[in-house]
């Protein structure tokens, strides 16, 4: 009887120390957006003309920038773990017209329903909410 006792105060010491082990374990660390920059390659499933200018830049924690397309534009970020989402998004005022115009307002868009990302050596992909395709990027820096 009094070997059972034992076996069982050895797994209720035990315990506490596997639980304290397993608190160290921690998921892999989302990754680093500030200080990359990024060339647009697929808007909606397609890809972009490779002589398209729209970018991505996130330049310090919490800012975006880039080109659209035709215009310049600028805003914030916000970042928790692989879940991103834009806001306060502004741009410059050129007269844009044609293809440039277009891929730059579904461009704009876009960003505004990003859900998430991933990024996988030279490559960004960003999640929109709903059934749209994500938009996919190459790294420029």
């Amino acid at each position: 009887m009094n070997r059972p006792l034992n076996l069982g105060r050895r797994l209720l010491l035990a315990l506490p120390l596997a639980a304290a082990g397993c608190a160290g374990i921690s998921a892999a660390p989302a990754p680093v957006l500030v200080g990359t920059e990024w060339r647009l390659e697929s808007l909606g499933g397609r890809d972009v003309p490779a002589s398209s200018q729209a970018t991505l830049n996130f330049p310090e924690s919490g800012r975006v920038a880039g080109n659209a397309s035709c215009n310049r534009f600028f805003g914030t970020y916000t970042q928790t773990g692989q879940k991103i989402s834009f806001s306060q998004m502004g741009s410059t005022r050129m007269a844009c017209i044609g293809p440039a115009a277009e891929q730059e307002g579904r461009y704009l868009a876009a960003l505004q329903k990003a859900t998430g990302f991933e990024m996988e050596g030279g490559r960004l992909s960003i999640r929109l909410s709903g059934q749209e395709p994500p938009l996919r990027f190459s790294r420029v820096r």
